[in-house]
């Protein structure tokens, strides 16, 4: 095995973390995008054990057409965390509205994964119901219809997790279940990187928005293009998670990527990018 640094080392040669001053907060970012001014924007949100660097595959396939802003969400690399304990997807969505206002862009496109697909639906639905395209990729819709009892224990595993492991361990114990069960050892190696990176505070908070949200509750209150994708082998958000997300958008198109984990544009980064791509060509995006 590689070391931890070199694992990455490519990630932050070719795309390096940009840190930029919001108020009292720091936001920090990756960046990719053609030398024109002008250009379309996709903003692309990282799911709960992940960060920016997990979308430097998809950053290099599109940096020739687009300008892509990968975030870190608040609490993660060197993003300032939220100042609630349970923010919610709307905490973390007023969060992007104001990294994005301070970054002086309207994206045409968001891609959110996982926690983040939850984030980019309150967004679109709270800030932005006129955005034209949303990818939701193996979305997580959240507990917050569920069970008192069963919202407790789901949040209850996720913090003791972290509390027990910290981010070393569990990046170490967890990365393979967001994989396929034979994945690319450059794919682990980039997945394990990037949960190294998740800080106590920010998995805290993320986890208590996992536990209260509900994406399909404001999906009727967005009316834009919708794709959401769905990796074959994802054991986290399954196919049959994935799709009743996609039932619950009107103009919606579900596609599962086979073989891939819920991970799916990391582990398969080439079949992910020509999916989204072949959407945003049907769009003339």
């Amino acid at each position: 095995m590689l070391d931890d640094l070199t694992k990455g080392l490519w990630v932050d040669q070719k795309y390096p973390i940009k840190l930029i001053d919001v108020d009292d907060r720091v936001f920090s970012y990756r960046e990719a995008s053609p030398p024109e001014k002008g250009t379309p924007v996709i903003v692309v949100l990282h799911g709960i054990g992940s960060g920016s660097g997990s979308w430097a595959h998809l950053l290099s396939h599109f940096e020739n057409q687009y300008r892509v802003l990968a975030w870190d969400a608040p609490g993660y690399n060197c993003s300032t965390p939220l100042s609630e304990n349970r923010p919610g997807a709307l905490g973390y969505a007023h969060a992007l509205h104001d990294f994005l206002d301070a970054m002086d862009v309207s994206p045409k496109i968001i891609l959110g994964h996982s926690l983040g697909a939850m984030i980019a639906g309150a967004y679109v639905a709270e800030f932005d119901p006129s955005l034209p395209i949303l990818i939701l990729a193996d979305p997580a819709n959240g507990y917050g219809q569920a069970t008192p009892e069963v919202r407790k224990e789901k949040l209850n595993y996720r913090l003791n997790m972290i509390h027990q492991l910290g981010p070393d361990g569990m990046a170490e114990k967890r990365s393979r279940n967001l994989l396929s069960i034979s994945p690319p050892r450059e794919a682990l190696e980039l997945v394990e990187w990037n949960m190294r990176k998740v800080t106590v505070r920010g998995y805290e908070q993320a986890s208590h928005a996992l536990a209260d949200g509900d994406l399909v509750g404001r999906a009727m209150e967005y009316h834009g293009d919708v794709l959401v994708l769905c990796g074959s082998e994802d054991s986290i958000t399954p196919v049959d998670a994935c799709q009743h997300v996609a039932q619950a958008y009107d103009n919606s198109l579900f596609k599962v990527l086979p073989g891939l984990g819920h991970a799916s544009y990391v582990e398969g980064p080439e079949l992910f990018n020509k999916v989204v791509e072949d959407f945003l060509e049907t769009l003339d995006a």
